[in-house]
């Protein structure tokens, strides 16, 4: 039962620390599938994780913070497309320029809202994003210890469900609507669908602000449910975990999902590890879950082949 217990706990933990990357990512696949290359994740992911904290810290409210860092995320998003869209910029360079943006922005106006500190005020317990199931398990038994992994398995902060609702969302919109099939269509071959009289730009402009919107919610899933609160270091390589998984999962959905769950896995074991009492060095702790994500998707990737005209500037004829 021992076994099944820690199982339990490293199972919770996983789906904690996917969360926030299953949002980034998910921004990623609707921004390459419209074919613009979103490297800005990471800094969108960051301003979210900002204002979501100090918003929900001011307020005592954690879903406006919630708002608040989707439209953080949304705005950093809009300089992204007014670069790549409408100015032709490289997606990567002008990727690169947004994650120097969203840091640096961030720690610059933590030390105006917050009288010079380079952290947000932590957020009392009450006013972090809830746990919808919190306590349910707990008044079925006390004593039962299948309840107990019951309860390490889905007392989860509600941003975890609303991120795996919105792998469902995101994969309907893309194979089930006239809108994702246009921004299918808009990576693949950008001049076919602007023959069909599909307007490219708004297209490109529509899905790029939508990743900027998730990511910034993964940053608000970070400071808001997983800590307390925004800090320089909070957010450091998760947007690109979150891009080598959408690359994992082929540019799709829940594809991208498993690529996030698999990087909390590995985050999940290394916190396990660290409460068994092994001597094993706390740097070495930390970079585990990097090293053990990129291992395996450098094995089962493969040949990973995105939209067709993703990243390839697009200028009407």
């Amino acid at each position: 039962m021992k076994i099944l217990s820690d199982l339990g706990v490293i199972i919770g933990i996983t789906l904690m620390y996917s969360a926030p990357l299953i949002y980034t990512s998910l921004g990623g696949v609707l921004s390459e599938n419209a074919g613009v290359v979103n490297i800005g994740l990471e800094g969108m992911m960051t301003i979210g994780a900002f204002a979501g904290a100090t918003v929900a810290y001011f307020t005592q409210n954690p879903w406006l913070g919630f708002i608040a860092a989707g439209i953080a995320g949304g705005l950093l998003a809009v300089l992204h497309a007014i670069a790549c869209v409408s100015f032709t910029a490289d997606h990567v360079v002008s990727g690169i320029a947004i994650n120097f943006i969203g840091p640096g922005l961030s720690i610059f106006l933590t030390k105006i809202f917050f009288d010079g500190a380079a952290m947000t005020i932590p957020l009392d317990l009450d006013n972090k994003i809830p746990r919808p199931l919190n306590g349910i398990f707990a008044s079925i038994s006390t004593q039962n210890r299948l309840v107990d992994i019951l309860d390490s398995i889905f007392n989860q902060y509600a941003t975890v469900y609303i991120a795996l609702f919105l792998v469902l969302v995101v994969w309907f919109l893309l194979y089930k609507t006239k809108l994702g099939l246009r921004i299918r269509s808009v990576g693949e071959h950008p001049k076919a669908a602007e023959t069909l009289g599909v307007n490219v730009y708004r297209i490109k402009y529509l899905a790029v602000i939508l990743s900027g919107v998730l990511a910034g919610f993964g940053g608000a899933a970070m400071s808001i449910a997983v800590i307390s609160n925004y800090r320089a270091a909070l957010i450091s390589g998760q947007g690109f975990i979150a891009l080598a998984a959408m690359i994992f999962g082929k540019w799709k959905p829940q594809g991208a999902m498993w690529g996030c769950l698999l990087f909390g896995a590995a985050q999940g074991l290394v916190v396990y590890l660290g409460s068994t009492g092994l001597e094993i060095s706390s740097q070495l702790l930390a970079m585990l879950p990097y090293i053990i994500t990129l291992i395996i998707l450098m094995g089962f990737v493969g040949e990973a082949r995105g939209p067709k005209a993703n990243g390839i500037p697009y200028e009407k004829e």
